[in-house]
């Protein structure tokens, strides 16, 4: 089994990579925020949070509103973790599931793996940017969030120049360079198993 780990801010292209490369190896695509959102929808999470932060998180439907939680976690380092201590153990219990069927190769994308025990178990670490004014323009086209809501996502965003990665991927968000790039992961993952 190899896992590969492919990091970066929000809105960098992420999962396009991460899914194109699982399609190209055959591997299983893990997007850890999904896993996350299932952690905020579990209910016995949910009330914790509501206990935590108040009843205000919950939209009509009595679900965890996550721009509401963004809201209240992404500027203050306490409350972030208060809030991965509350979701981290359901977290941590669905990748150990979803690693132990036997597969040559998992693909887990997060932009805060670097953060948590499975950037240690990545025998390829990806990292990928985007020119900063064309990725924020992005995110809130895609999300519907306003500037001021990003910037407070960005805050809690990691700085990856201090972390080492097997590749690094500046992306301009055009099919040929995707295209190339995963090649380039391709031959290394081939010159491994000779």
């Amino acid at each position: 089994m190899k896992l590969i780990g492919i990091t970066g801010k929000t809105g960098t292209g992420k999962s396009s990579l991460a899914l194109a490369l699982a399609k190209k190896i055959n591997g299983i695509y893990v997007d850890i925020d999904k896993i996350g959102h299932q952690a905020t929808s579990n209910p016995t999470i949910a009330k914790k949070l509501c206990n935590v932060f108040s009843d205000e998180l919950l939209d009509k439907n009595k679900k965890i509103d996550r721009k509401k939680l963004g809201n209240i976690v992404f500027n203050d380092v306490h409350k972030m973790q208060i809030l991965t201590d509350i979701t981290w153990n359901y977290m941590e219990h669905q990748l150990d599931k979803i690693l132990l069927p036997k597969q040559s190769f998992f693909i887990f994308d997060w932009a805060l793996l670097p953060k948590v025990k499975y950037w240690d178990m990545c025998d390829l670490k990806i990292l990928i940017t985007a020119n900063d004014i064309t990725r924020k323009k992005r995110i809130i086209e895609r999300d519907h969030i306003s500037q001021e809501y990003l910037e407070k996502r960005e805050s809690a965003t990691l700085n990856y120049s201090n972390l080492s990665f097997d590749f690094s991927f500046d992306n301009d968000y055009t099919q040929e360079s995707l295209t190339s790039f995963i090649n380039k992961i391709c031959d290394k993952i081939l010159k491994e198993k000779r």
